[in-house]
């Protein structure tokens, strides 16, 4: 699993690093000292080569570890490492696979990082075997493969999945929506929107055209998200 460190002290920091570098099956990408710099870096990861896992710590200044959980939006596993105890339940409400309390010994790291890798097989191998989703429409489940998906739309506390010719509207947070796809068939491109790239017909200025049933749709691209949008498509230019 491909991971970074974000913590702005040295000495745990240097810990962790060679917890890492004794570890096999880890690959450390990067060290951060503040939450920006991983923003960055994660928004401007190679998509053939990205971040599995992130060993952050809570109390850093100008954002702090919570801050840096809130801003992203697709969020690879966390282990979190922290002095303070205090923390612990408000972190697993962001799904975090784990909390270890400063001085980090081995051993416990070592857990972590099975329960890390356990979640990482998994989804790994149902992304290998998955096609297709099954979505709840009133009391029935509907297959829906995910090529026939055109792109997802955010209402609120709900998603709406838009295919050629039907509307899901499901309960589900956008979150939630990008943990149960395959993202490298869809890109998030706003704040409220997911699309599937393979769908994706023109882009022009800050927008992706997509043909529907009821003609093109026109679907704007968010400031932050056009840089990874444009990383991830196989793009020529002259």
């Amino acid at each position: 699993m491909n991971c970074i460190i974000v913590d702005d002290d040295k000495f745990s920091t240097k810990i962790i690093e060679d917890f890492v570098t004794k570890t096999d099956g880890l690959t450390l990408m990067g060290k951060y000292n503040n939450a920006v710099s991983a923003i960055y870096a994660l928004n401007h990861s190679d998509s053939e080569n990205p971040i599995h896992l992130i060993f952050l710590d809570i109390e850093m200044p100008e954002m702090t570890g919570i801050d840096f959980l809130k801003s992203l939006n697709v969020l690879p596993q966390v282990i979190i490492y922290s002095s303070q105890e205090k923390y612990a339940l408000e972190m697993y409400e962001y799904d975090v696979t784990d909390y270890l309390l400063k001085p980090v010994l081995y051993p416990r790291f070592i857990k972590a990082v099975n329960k890390a890798r356990e979640r990482f097989d998994k989804k790994e191998n149902l992304a290998k075997k998955s096609t297709e989703i099954f979505i709840k429409n009133n009391s029935s489940l509907v297959r829906v493969k995910y090529d026939d998906i055109l792109w997802i739309e955010a209402l609120e506390n709900y998603v709406v999945v838009n295919t050629f010719k039907d509307k899901f509207t499901i309960h589900f947070t956008m979150k939630s929506i990008t943990d149960k796809m395959p993202m490298d068939k869809f890109v998030r491109i706003h704040r409220s929107f997911i699309v599937n790239m393979s769908k994706i017909k023109v882009i022009e200025d800050n927008s992706v055209i997509i043909n529907s049933e009821t003609g093109p749709k026109l679907i704007p691209i968010g400031k932050s998200y056009k840089d990874k949008l444009m990383d991830d498509l196989n793009l020529m230019s002259k």
